[in-house]
């Protein structure tokens, strides 16, 4: 299969062709929803969506993976390290020397014109990771969403296709990133409690008596308190708005492209409706979608892929 998808997107250099399996590798092991929907855009456009994936995973490694073991001073050189590594690869043209993920997320990148403005800004919210826990208000919050989701969504763009210029589809594909972070901010209040971060506003809490303390409270009793409930059920009808807001950006894709990103749309959702049918019971529970519903919505998208594979051929 890989080797189809890597002679669908010409890609025909042997260490090229290895630092793309390397990416996919990558994707499977670790975003296997996220690759799930992968297998429903055309072969050409996969190689390119592992390296993003690839290039992300390494940054997220950095932050969470050697939390524990590596102090913040060191993880903050790895993640300038990397940013240094990647500009001097994709705007200076130097060699990746050797580095599969940085050499096929570079490809990628000139491939399907993706500014450096866009690596930069998600590295800059990385590092936010490494010093900032809380967040004041639902600004500050947008302000981390931006290089942390929603430039993913503005990365994809380019490989999924639009049927009118990038920048109509634009507003679209961030607010997509940004629905399928704000799921995991809920979903994941317990996990980030772990590593001393709560993605929350945290005015919009306080407006339901609900503080930092409070939250520590319900992890410890692996249960959720009534104000708790109430906070997250306004966080809840949050994210849901930015899932109607991004839906309509489906229909300014290619449509080669549309059954991936309505499959994504369509899972990720209802991890938002698994939350609120668990009663927002999300300490000691993680909301998940089980795996013949994520094979019954991908079995429908892969019908609706080759229909139109058909169609255009």
């Amino acid at each position: 299969m890989i080797k189809i998808e890597l002679d669908a997107a010409g890609v025909r250099d042997p260490e090229l062709r290895e630092a793309y399996r390397y990416c996919r590798t990558i994707n499977a092991q670790h975003g296997k929803t996220f690759y799930l929907a992968t297998r429903l855009l055309a072969p050409r456009q996969r190689p390119a969506v592992h390296a993003l994936y690839g290039f992300a995973r390494v940054a997220d490694d950095i932050l969470d993976d050697l939390a524990e073991s590596v102090p913040i001073e060191q993880r903050a050189a790895r993640l300038q390290e990397l940013s240094a590594k990647l500009f001097a690869c994709l705007v200076e043209s130097q060699s990746c020397q050797g580095d599969p993920v940085l050499t096929a997320v570079v490809h990628t990148a000139r491939s399907y014109d993706i500014g450096w403005d866009l690596f930069d800004d998600f590295l800059a919210s990385m590092r936010m990771d490494l010093t900032v826990t809380d967040y004041p208000d639902r600004a500050a919050l947008e302000r981390y969403m931006y290089g942390s989701a929603e430039v993913i969504g503005l990365q994809m763009l380019p490989v999924l296709g639009t049927v009118g210029p990038r920048e109509e589809a634009a507003p679209y594909a961030a607010a997509l990133g940004k629905a399928f972070q704000l799921t995991n901010f809920l979903r994941d209040v317990d996990e980030d409690l772990t590593r001393g971060r709560v993605y929350l506003p945290a005015d919009e809490l306080a407006a339901h008596g609900v503080d930092r303390d409070l939250l520590t409270w319900c992890q410890a009793k692996q249960r959720t308190d009534s104000r708790v409930r109430a906070a997250l059920a306004e966080q809840h009808a949050t994210a849901r708005a930015v899932y109607e807001e991004a839906r309509p950006g489906i229909a300014a894709l290619a449509p080669a492209s549309r059954p991936c990103v309505a499959a994504a749309l369509t899972l990720y959702s209802e991890i938002l409706a698994r939350i609120e049918a668990l009663g927002f019971e999300i300490f000691g529970h993680r909301a998940t979608v089980g795996k013949p519903r994520r094979l019954a919505v991908a079995a429908a998208g892969i019908g609706q892929a080759w229909v139109h594979r058909l169609r255009s051929a």
